[in-house]
């Protein structure tokens, strides 16, 4: 931290009444009105199950909380993808995932679309943007840009500033805090502003600040109602999810515990030795102890479970601790700065969140707990203290609703209205009476199928598709746990055609009615010389990805031509920071003249095309000859996964043993988030004619 924000922070702790605030003069807009300044806040993943202002049972937020008692707090505020990337792109757009493009997180956002933030700093505002941006390209429509690369580290993280990247020694939210404030108190002329502050947490891996490492430690946290859900009524998406309290925390990385394998220990240890040698003693002197008496009691079964909810609970809270008190710290800020007045300030998150319920963490899922937002709005001049408001709101409301207060016409495209008549406790007569939602990140990390539905005041109806054809419907009135699928009960089948119609309806409506055109291609059947063929690998491919085991390059499978924005990484076989080396023995001797192998590019995941695919042939499986050079000479892709075939030709040759050899990049290069970091090589077939 340099010496002219210590003293700035140092003046900020002793009153931000003293400090002298140029330029907070406000244009007069078409109206000739001032328009208010607009404040952001997002985070990423804080449920309302964990808000104390929406009834937590498990924690208390004051700071938050001052918000719906100054302001108004919505019940009902849905996202129509529970997913990070795609929420934060309908925020920014008005637009539903389908019509943005990032319908999962693989995808990129074409920084080209007109967002609110362009549209407002054209309008006359200026626009910063800190913290966690998560949409891979580079940020436009902002004056002004501090922000996370991908997803960000809790402790000393490094940060993109207008382009150039630094690393910061503290604590990611504590930090973000800081930059956002420097920026306000900084500003210079009399431009209204828009300023959004994303703070990373309570994101995986829920890692707390060092002052927070002690709370909730002789607490017991009560476990949710669903916590030991059967799933007896819902469909095998239920079932077949990898998002399990029990199953799929990582005793290491989730946990901060003892690794279960070789990869949760890389994991976890790419993110602890990023702290320095004080911060690591104080974090060691709090985890260790509890690790050992975990390992004393050598737990099993429902204990365990249980053990593993309080440790992920506590951790996730104690992130949502630092949060509100950061929250406290802006709001004293413009409070004290007589900026608080004509100042519009949001709280949300990108979704909710599991915490426990249904035995689950994570979102993605249709249900209750992820689908719900947050959505807490402070505006004296406009909005009456304390209310409650109960209708439908959702994320793609924000941008037409920011676009209102500043007086900019809303655009046809958006997809969205302006929620300003509910800040007002004025509902029009034809507002909303369902929300439209759709899920496409499958298959994918969590196992969560492919799902689209709708949500009115009382009942909610989803289909799961793809792998899977499966309806359920819920009654909310009646079972707001969403235990009790409907969808099978002949007594209600009146009920659900009369939803799924207006399903299809709402479907039309947002110009989502094919979603065949989303659906990752099918895996392809190929007859060559090498299928089923023995195969020796001299480099060892990931367990995370290992296609279809030792065989996979030789199995006569080959992932589809065009994989989409999220391929199915079952087909392809990974392999981490190292080359593919192979060998094949054609069990006798073959004409071959082609050697073809499919590779797949996503820089969004890290993978990447090899930089060279060398080939040789050899009769006998000791003297070896060139058959092949492969030299790649393009750029790496920024966008979708392609799935690229390498081919090799030559003259006809005599072979019983081929050896293929593709080199690696190793190495995320220097533009990438993940600059220096191992990257991926993955291969789906050796083909060989």
């Amino acid at each position: 931290m340099d010496k002219s924000r210590r003293e700035f922070l140092k003046q900020i702790s002793a009153g931000a009444a003293a400090l002298s605030i140029p330029g907070f003069l406000f244009n007069h807009n078409k109206s000739g009105e001032h328009p208010p300044n607009i404040l952001f806040i997002m985070t990423d993943d804080h449920t309302i199950q964990a808000i104390s202002a929406y009834g937590s049972k498990i924690n208390e937020t004051p700071h938050i909380d001052r918000l719906a008692e100054e302001g108004v707090c919505f019940d009902n505020c849905l996202a129509t993808n529970a997913i990070c990337a795609p929420s934060r792109a309908t925020i920014l757009t008005g637009t539903y995932s389908h019509i943005n493009g990032v319908i999962d997180n693989s995808a990129v956002f074409d920084a080209h679309q007109i967002t609110f933030p362009a549209l407002l700093q054209q309008a006359g505002f200026e626009t910063a943007l800190f913290g966690k941006w998560h949409l891979k390209s580079q940020p436009s429509g902002f004056d002004y840009w501090h922000i996370l690369p991908g997803q960000g580290h809790y402790y000393n993280p490094d940060f993109i500033c207008n382009g150039k990247k630094h690393q910061e020694e503290g604590y990611v939210t504590d930090l973000i805090t800081d930059f956002s404030m420097e920026w306000l108190n900084n500003r210079k002329g009399s431009k209204p502003f828009c300023m959004m502050l994303h703070h990373k947490a309570p994101h995986r891996n829920w890692m707390p600040a060092l002052r927070h490492l002690d709370l909730y430690e002789n607490t017991d946290i009560p476990v949710p109602d669903t916590f030991n859900d059967d799933y007896a009524t819902r469909s095998d998406a239920g079932r077949e999810q990898e998002m399990s309290i029990k199953d799929s925390l990582m005793p290491g990385y989730d946990l901060k515990a003892d690794p279960a394998d070789e990869q949760d220990e890389k994991w976890w240890k790419s993110i602890y030795q990023r702290m320095t040698p004080e911060q690591k003693k104080e974090w060691d002197a709090t985890y260790e102890p509890r690790n050992a008496a975990v390992r004393q009691r050598d737990l099993k079964g429902d204990d365990l479970k249980y053990w593993k909810y309080q440790r992920y609970i506590k951790d996730y809270l104690r992130c949502v601790k630092a949060v509100d008190e950061n929250i406290g710290r802006v709001l004293d800020f413009l409070d004290e700065t007589g900026l608080a007045e004509n100042t519009i300030v949001i709280y949300t998150s990108d979704q909710g969140f599991f915490l426990g319920e249904h035995g689950w963490f994570d979102k993605r899922f249709m249900y209750e707990e992820a689908l719900h937002m947050p959505f807490l709005v402070r505006y004296p001049r406009e909005i009456s203290a304390g209310r409650v408001v109960k209708k439908l709101a959702a994320n793609v409301d924000f941008a037409p609703t920011f676009l209102d207060y500043a007086d900019v016409s809303i655009p046809e495209w958006i997809q969205g209205v302006s929620l300003r008549p509910l800040f007002r406790n004025r509902i029009p007569a034809d507002w909303r009476d369902a929300v439209y939602y759709h899920y496409f990140e499958y298959p994918a990390v969590h196992s969560v199928k492919r799902h689209y539905g709708m949500r009115t005041e009382r009942y909610k109806l989803i289909h799961f598709y793809y792998d899977i054809d499966a309806w359920e419907l819920y009654d909310l009135r009646e079972d707001p746990h969403e235990l009790h699928n409907l969808a099978h009960i002949p007594a209600y089948k009146e009920l659900k055609d009369e939803l799924k119609q207006k399903l299809y309806h709402l479907q039309k409506r947002y110009k989502d009615d094919n979603v065949e055109r989303f659906l990752p291609g099918k895996p392809q059947q190929v007859t060559h010389l090498a299928a089923g063929a023995e195969i020796f690998l001299n480099t060892d491919y990931s367990s995370r990805y290992p296609g279809s085991g030792p065989k996979s390059l030789v199995d006569g499978i080959t992932a589809p031509d065009k994989p989409g924005s999220n391929p199915d990484y079952s087909v392809w076989q990974g392999y981490e920071g190292v080359n593919l080396g192979a060998v094949i023995d054609l069990g006798s001797v073959q004409s071959v003249k082609q050697v073809s192998v499919g590779f797949l590019e996503n820089a969004a995941d890290w993978i990447f095309l090899p930089r060279k695919v060398v080939a040789e042939t050899s009769v006998n499986g000791e003297q070896w000859s060139k058959f092949g050079v492969w030299q790649n000479k393009d750029k790496p892709l920024t966008g979708t996964a392609e799935r690229r075939v390498v081919v090799l030709r030559t003259q006809e040759k005599k072979a019983r043993f081929l050896k293929v050899n593709a080199v690696s990049l190793r190495v995320c290069p220097s533009w990438h988030p993940g600059a220096g970091k191992p990257c991926w090589l993955f291969a789906d077939e050796i083909i060989v004619k």
